[in-house]
């Protein structure tokens, strides 16, 4: 047990609960039928979302799986192909969505922290043959999950997305994080509208909201992602209600972001002169990756932190992942500082 009754949840940053303005305006929201269109809270929600990233439509939807499997529905045709890095969300946690919802197959590359770069993926591009499918779709994922938090900078897509339109090849980007990759990077979100035929914009994980991603893209990109959506069973009713929650989030947890990184970078800096860590990742966001020593079993390192209320998952073989967020307090992150130092 935890005798202190201090809980520290660092699992993820979609472990967080609605602040009090929050909830207020959750409460004061006016709603209609979305699937009529006609619930004005999720329609400003919509229009404020693309307004940011200069796109002309956007789609409130329940999940960033949700918007990404929508994506590459409206983006590939069964038979084509999704290019995207080994480590990307789409393909290692949204359940075998590519195949079981687009039919489509998957060309997996090897980049940096997850990063791709279009000297990486062209050579991976398909020729016009009957053997191949055709390469129809590159998504990138920003900031990177696996990558501890890696970010891409726009000069660094940039060059992808010229290369996409030299091969007409659709560009979508899984923007789960993309506020904390643009709160480091600061590029103008605009561009990013500029590049992609697709984002996906989560706010129920570093802007605190309790559910619900967005899905920008053109006009006749939503008009079809709305099917879609409907297909999947997510036409929702009085959403109003969540998407006040995106748009408080929108207007006053974006700027708070640097405080997740700056706490995850202090986390980075105790774990690193530790005994039991052999390796971390660089803590470029909110994210903070790091490998134990072969003495010391993971799932057993977590058990023990849970109990001094410290909450962590494993993150494949040997390897331990925090995540920070707005729940998370300077005193919170003292405490596990402590609690670290006196692992062994």
């Amino acid at each position: 047990m935890n005798e202190n009754k201090m809980i520290v949840d660092l699992r993820s940053d979609t472990v967080t609960r609605p602040t009090p303005g929050m909830l207020e305006a959750m409460f004061s929201a006016k709603v209609g039928d979305d699937v009529f269109e006609e619930d004005e809270t999720v329609n400003a929600l919509q229009e404020k979302t693309a307004a940011i990233f200069g796109m002309e439509d956007a789609l409130f939807c329940p999940s960033g799986t949700m918007t990404n499997q929508i994506a590459i529905k409206r983006f590939t045709n069964p038979m084509e192909e999704v290019i995207c890095d080994e480590t990307a969300h789409v393909y290692r946690y949204e359940g075998g969505g590519i195949a079981y919802n687009s039919m489509a197959s998957v060309r997996l590359l090897y980049g940096d922290r997850g990063r791709l770069s279009a000297e990486l993926i062209e050579p991976h591009i398909n020729p016009d043959n009957v053997h191949y499918p055709k390469s129809s779709l590159v998504i990138l994922e920003n900031t990177v999950n696996r990558g501890g938090g890696s970010f891409y900078t726009l000069d660094q897509i940039e060059p992808i997305y010229h290369l996409c339109r030299l091969k007409n090849i659709y560009l979508h980007l899984d923007g789960a994080r993309i506020f904390n990759a643009l709160a480091e990077s600061l590029d103008d979100p605009k561009e990013y509208g500029r590049m992609f035929d697709g984002i996906s914009v989560c706010l129920s994980k570093g802007l605190g909201a309790p559910v619900g991603s967005v899905l920008l893209g053109s006009r006749e990109t939503i008009y079809h992602a709305r099917r879609i959506r409907k297909a999947l069973g997510g036409g929702w009713r009085q959403a109003g209600y969540l998407a006040a929650a995106g748009i408080y989030a929108l207007d006053h947890h974006i700027d708070r972001l640097k405080t997740d990184h700056k706490n995850a970078k202090t986390l980075a800096e105790t774990l690193i002169s530790l005994p039991f860590v052999s390796s971390i990742m660089p803590a470029d966001t909110n994210i903070v990756i790091f490998e134990l020593d072969k003495k010391h079993n993971p799932d057993e390192f977590v058990e023990k932190l849970k109990h001094h209320g410290v909450k962590c998952n494993t993150f494949g073989k040997q390897m331990i992942r925090f995540v920070t967020h707005l729940d998370i307090s300077d005193d919170q992150i003292g405490y596990t500082l402590d609690v670290l130092k006196k692992m062994h």
